[in-house]
Parts: structure tokens; sequence; C-alpha cells
């Protein structure tokens, strides 16, 4: 009966508005942390909202890096409190910031939200203001239903995830007493329990100009560059090689490495003297990222050529640990009790190839696992797109997990 009755309060029209809503708060943090204020405070929770401080984070030892400019840094904590205090508490992590929306042209503005075939068109859709708004729906079914839940359910909705996950640090330095943390990403019907990480660095190469007539006499960063590229792309293949762990050895490429942006030259008739780089490269689970920091220098240190100054490499932006929680772990199996009652069938677990807030919950000892709304191919796409029946299951699924987490 709770199941049933949890589930008919999640009613698809409002989670379909709500969506559109958060996805035409576009691409400021900000205005989208105040929509999903506004929304949770007419869905009746309790909201919490708090102006970061943004140059004592920086300064932190665990600081998880930047690549996007900001001067902000909003959290919005949206609860449903529990009736004991000493009870097990969940969190749900959500993220609003959104990534850039590429080059290509979209079917229709992407924060202009679109409806069509019953899915949400729109940057964010699936990644992941799906999940938040999934997670705002299920907190407000258990509210209406029973009031309130064993123990507190909290949704942590950060921003700063897509470039190194500053939000969630900032939360969890105020509010890191859980039991267990699911994040909606986007899963494909699977639940993360292991992701590799991912980090982003930036190199200069220098080279000498000359006129382009006397090429010979200059030393191009170009040419400098292609054998550190080709050292790269054997160090991708090194990285996965032989992976072991049973739940991302199934991946095509469990660990990538990509150069991402490549800059070089001031004029078509001058020998290039500089080119900059900037590579995303992926860290094994098990593996720390100091190792492939490591490894990363030391490769590019060895394919350069003697014919000017050597390589800098700088680590800008995002640090994503590997991180995983054991299959084997409680909240695993609550999580999927919780999904076969609302749809009959148990989810396969999974890993991931992207770094996400999970290694950040991990890191506190708090069992965490992504299962959400969407497909994973969606994110960073044209036309991203999530099934409004989609959002609307996984808020029944976050239902009933809230209802119940305690009393596992």
């Amino acid at each position: 009966m709770l199941v049933n009755d949890l589930s008919a309060a999640v009613q698809p029209a409002l989670v379909a508005a709500d969506l559109s809503t958060l996805v035409a708060a576009g691409p400021d943090e900000t205005h989208a942390q105040e929509v999903v204020a506004a929304i949770a405070e007419r869905l009746g929770l309790r909201v919490d909202v708090y102006d970061e401080d943004l140059g004592a984070l920086r300064k932190l030892a665990g600081y998880p890096g930047e690549e996007v400019e900001r001067d902000r840094l909003v959290t919005v904590t949206v609860t449903a409190p529990g009736r004991h205090d000493d009870a097990p508490r969940l969190c749900l992590s959500g993220h609003v910031d959104v990534v850039p929306t590429g080059e290509q042209p979209w079917t229709s503005p992407p924060f202009t939200p679109r409806i069509d075939a019953d899915r949400i068109y729109g940057r964010g859709a699936a990644d992941m203001k799906g999940g938040v708004v999934a997670a705002l729906h299920a907190l407000a079914a258990v509210v209406s239903v029973i009031t309130r839940p064993p123990g507190d359910v909290v949704l942590q909705c950060v921003v700063a995830e897509e470039d190194g996950g500053l939000g969630a640090y900032a939360a969890l330095r105020r509010d890191a007493h859980f039991a267990g943390c699911v994040i909606p990403e986007p899963t494909d019907g699977h639940v993360i329990c292991a992701h590799g990480g991912a980090l982003t660095f930036t190199c200069r190469i220098t080279g000498q100009a000359a006129h382009a007539s006397d090429r010979l006499a200059g030393v191009s960063a170009i040419d400098r560059f292609l054998p550190v590229y080709a050292a790269l792309q054997n160090l991708e293949r090194v990285l996965n090689a032989d992976v072991a762990h049973p739940l991302m050895k199934g991946a095509r490429l469990p660990y990538p490495l990509n150069v991402g942006r490549i800059s070089a030259g001031d004029w078509s008739s001058t020998v290039p003297d500089e080119l900059v780089f900037e590579c995303r490269v992926g860290v094994p689970v098990g593996t720390s990222a100091a190792d492939v920091r490591g490894h990363v220098e030391r490769t590019i240190a060895e394919a350069v050529d003697d014919r000017g100054d050597a390589p800098t490499v700088a680590w800008s932006g995002g640090q994503f640990e590997a991180s995983e929680t054991a299959l084997d772990d409680p909240l695993v199996s609550t999580v999927n009790r919780a999904a076969c009652a609302v749809t009959g069938e148990t989810p396969a677990a999974a890993g991931a190839s992207y770094g996400s807030d999970m290694r950040l919950y991990r890191a506190r000892g708090i069992p965490t696992v992504m299962f959400g709304p969407g497909e994973v191919h969606q994110a960073h796409a044209t036309d991203e797109s999530i099934a409004i029946a989609d959002v609307t299951t996984h808020a029944r699924i976050l239902a009933v997990l809230a209802a119940r987490f305690a009393e596992r």
C-alpha cells in the first residue's frame, strides 16, 4: 500500500512542468538554485540556502579545483525531517550546473524547453536537472504520504559539479552525517557502484618563431607536440590494458584520455613558437590521481624533443579521484529493493568511465551509488533530452527509498 500511495503522489504533469522551469533557468548557476528553492518551497519542503565563502574554500587543502569562472557558489539543501534524531540519515545529491551548448545547431533553443513525444529537450534535462526534479518530487511524496520519514532525508543540491565538485565539497563540510547517498545522475537504469577518475591538465610547448619562407630556421611548436600526442595516445592504451575491475572491464574504453583543446600560432606565415593544449585523462579504479599525474608528466617529458624548453604541465580544473562502493554494501541492496518495489525489476550494477561527486561522498566514508533517470549518452549532447516517464519513475523509486531507508 505504501508503494502505491507514494507512486500516486508523484504526478507526471507536475514533474514535467517543474523540469521545464528548471531547464529554462539556463546556465546561470545561482538562478538555477533560486528556481530549485522556489520549487521546493512550493512543494512544502524545508529549504536552506547557503552562499558559500569561495575565497575560504579555495584555500583549503582538499580544494577539488575549478574550470569555470564564478564569483558566487550557492548551495540549496532540501530536507524531509525524520521522526527520530538518531535514525540513519539519507542524502540525495544533485547538481544544476550545465556544460556549454556546443557548436552544432540545436533543433530548438537549448534553454527553451521543448516537449516532444513525451520527452523534454534542453541543456541539462538529463545531466542532471531531471534527477534533481525527481529527488524534489520524491521528498514531496514522502512528506505528503507519511509526513515524516524515520530519519532525515536531505537533498544537497549543488553547483560546480561539472568542473570539479566544489559545490558538493562545500556542502559536505557543513553536513556529512549520512548513512548513505544516492546521486540521481542519468545511469541508463543501472546502479553505478564504481567510476573512474578524471584529471584535467594544461600543457605548454614552446618553439622558435621564423618567417615561413625560412621555416627551417625556426622550430615549430606543433612539430614538437606531435610525438607528445602520440605518446599520450599510447598512455591511454596502457591505462586500459588488462582492466580487472569487474564493473569496469566491460566498458569499451573505461579510462579515456582526450585532448580537448589546442591553440597554436598567431600568423599563417610565421613558424608557431607556442602550442597550448588541454587534456582530460582517466584514473583507473584502484589507482590514485597522484599516480596518474606522474604517468602523464613522465610521458610528456620522455616524448618531447630537445629543440626547446621542456614542456610545462599545470593541473588545471577538476581533479576527480576514482571511487567505488562495494557490491555487498547494504545501500546497494536497499536501492535495488526500492527499484524493484516500483518497477518489478532489480537494476544491474555497473561502472562508469566519468568522474563524479560520488568520490567526495566516499572520501567522507559515506556509501554512495549513482542511480537516476535518463541515458548517459544524452549528457553534454546536442538536443539533450529525457523521458518524462523516466523522471517520474525515478521520483517514485527515490520516494520509496526515502520512506524505508532508516528501516533497512
